[in-house]
């Protein structure tokens, strides 16, 4: 799925937030999003996500303003995983269930991802009795387990621990990769956006500040701001 937003504002109490002239992410992307605390990074990847509403601007999907059947091919991840009441296997298998997907086909797909994210030995267990790491995959499984055209992650691995993290990240590049599908991944771990994404984009009170390959954003930033990021001087 490509996106291209257009003259996207946010404003909240009197108060510019967000000031996006442009921005195009090509399909097939693995965009991450950094910058410090307060830069604008989740508001813009909620508006583009349906989540919030711009003040002003455009957000266009292949080319149509978002409706209920592009809705429907994108998903978003957050910080804070919200799961479903009832077990492991019933959160991650939701979204098949209300797409109509037969049940045969309904149990390969989360059983295999089970296997994939080390999920199995819980598969039974109920969502509120899981850790934050066992509900942050379980919140990730379910969201790619239809194959989305778009997937946006908001500090999805912020607070869980280094082998959850590794599980995630393998599984956030294939769906990019086998898949094609689109991600957009916000994340103030420089080393993580260094790992996984192919490009990167550097975000400061409420601008786009620099976009580019990984390679050009992180090891050789071209704006004074953005080298001050990734050396530090500016506090996440």
């Amino acid at each position: 799925m490509k996106i291209k937003v257009s003259g996207l504002t946010k404003v909240y109490n009197n108060k510019q937030v967000l000031n996006i002239p442009k921005l195009e992410i090509e399909k097939g992307s693995l965009l991450g999003i950094i910058g410090p605390n307060g830069a604008g990074k989740s508001t813009l990847v909620k508006i583009i996500g349906g989540i919030e509403t711009s003040t002003s601007g455009l957000v266009l999907f292949d080319g149509k303003p978002i409706n209920s059947n592009l809705y429907q091919n994108m998903t978003m991840v957050f910080q804070k995983p919200y799961l479903l009441r009832g077990s492991v296997f019933y959160n991650i298998a939701y979204p098949l269930r209300i797409r109509k997907v037969e049940e045969e086909e309904i149990s390969r797909r989360v059983e295999k991802i089970l296997d994939e994210m080390d999920l199995v030995e819980i598969r039974n267990q109920k969502s509120w009795t899981l850790s934050g790491g066992e509900a942050q995959k379980v919140a990730l499984a379910r969201a790619i387990i239809f194959n989305p055209s778009l997937l946006i992650l908001d500090e999805p691995t912020a607070n869980i621990d280094p082998s959850s993290i590794a599980i995630m990240e393998k599984i956030i590049k294939k769906s990019n990769q086998e898949n094609g599908t689109t991600v957009i991944i916000v994340t103030h771990n420089l080393q993580q956006a260094n790992r996984i994404c192919k490009d990167v984009g550097f975000m400061y009170r409420g601008e786009l500040i620099e976009i580019g390959s990984k390679e050009k954003v992180i090891r050789n930033p071209e704006n004074v701001l953005t080298r001050d990021f990734i050396k530090g001087e500016i506090l996440i």
